[in-house]
């Protein structure tokens, strides 16, 4: 990396879906000898709080509530502050670089670093971009995206976008999965993965799908992620029809499971479709219906297309699900066909990609 680059801030909150990516890219940039802090807001910060290798400070922000006056007021009040905040700390920490990872929590700090003049670079990984890197584009350096595809940008900002892949976990770049497909096993062995939201739709409508499975003599384990308080219903739900299950709650350390499946259930965020994908792991695309600008459904589609995944939506996972579990029983060769497609994609330059682009926009600063 360039010698001038020796302190960047990254911004993010939210979900995982933005801040495993930030917190993969500042292990790359610290590896690199830059000194990297992350700036989250309190939702991130429960992903971020076992981890003690990157200074992490909190900043909370606020989506915009157009509906309720009041509601419009504080959040307002609140952007202001955290512009305000956030311009401080910039001030004293005088960083060459900003990375704003996407969601309302980067937005002040980007508008803050537009203020002083420091370039900035947003990313986006989803096929639709979002609100808050649509506002923050005529005034960004450089866009970083996942993929060509991006929907949502007037063509006038094609000359920012950089197309870099996307930014996972180095550990899910390496993965070498087992050799855990159906055709090997006979079994199919289900990993079903979501946040707080999937994981309670999840708890509520799989278990009797998979109820149904286990009438129909499909052979099948359950890897479920649930939250806390599902643990005693799920439990006792799978014991009681004799399922063979394992539950576990939010983890570090989902390689410990990709090692175990040979099938996914998921939401339809882009870094875990990602992550799916470089870990050679079929998956079924469940996108959350009121995801922003239905980005979760592009995502999906657009990952079916490629032949990398199924999709199915939430209105018809009753009826839908137990079909294609059934369908896939009958025909072992269905996962193993989606494998040899995602074996043609992989983001392992990704790193790579973001060090040239970034040694390129040094470069043009000085």
């Amino acid at each position: 990396m360039n010698k001038k680059i020796k302190k960047i801030i990254i911004a993010t909150g939210g979900t995982g879906g933005h801040i495993f990516p930030a917190y993969s890219l500042a292990k790359h940039f610290i590896e690199n000898e830059a000194d990297v802090k992350i700036i989250s807001d309190k939702r991130g910060l429960k992903y971020l709080k076992d981890y003690d290798d990157i200074k992490v400070v909190e900043i909370n922000s606020s989506p915009v509530f157009k509906k309720n006056i009041f509601k419009l007021l504080f959040s307002i009040l609140t952007i202001l502050y955290s512009t305000f905040r956030s311009f401080i700390f910039l001030m004293i920490n005088k960083p060459n670089l900003v990375f704003g990872m996407g969601g309302y929590s980067s937005f002040p700090v980007c508008v803050a670093a537009t203020i002083l003049r420091i370039p900035f670079i947003i990313y986006e990984n989803n096929l639709h971009i979002g609100k808050a890197n649509r506002y923050l584009l005529p005034y960004a350096k450089k866009i970083f995206v996942s993929i060509r595809e991006l929907e949502g940008i007037s063509e006038k900002y094609n000359k920012k976008i950089y197309v870099i892949g996307n930014i996972i976990r180095k550990e899910i770049l390496n993965f070498q999965a087992k050799t855990n497909s159906f055709s090997n096993s006979k079994k199919l062995k289900i990993l079903v993965l979501g946040g707080s939201q999937a994981a309670k739709i999840f708890a509520e409508k799989l278990p009797k799908i998979f109820q149904k499975c286990n009438e129909s003599k499909i052979s099948f384990k359950i890897y479920q992620q649930c939250l806390f308080e599902q643990n005693e219903f799920l439990t006792s739900f799978y014991k009681n029809l004799n399922i063979d299950f394992e539950i576990f709650n939010f983890s570090n350390n989902i390689l410990d499971y990709f090692s175990k499946v040979n099938l996914a259930i998921t939401r339809s965020g882009s870094s875990m479709l990602a992550e799916l994908v470089n870990a050679k792991i079929p998956f079924i695309s469940v996108p959350l219906p009121s995801s922003a600008d239905n980005h979760q459904l592009k995502n999906a589609i657009y990952y079916k297309k490629k032949g990398y995944s199924y999709l199915i939506e939430e209105r018809d996972l009753n009826t839908k699900l137990f079909q294609l579990l059934e369908k896939i029983n009958e025909d072992i060769t269905l996962l193993d066909q989606i494998i040899i497609k995602q074996r043609q994609y992989s983001d392992k330059s990704v790193y790579e990609n973001i060090d040239k682009k970034i040694k390129m926009i040094i470069n043009e600063e000085y």
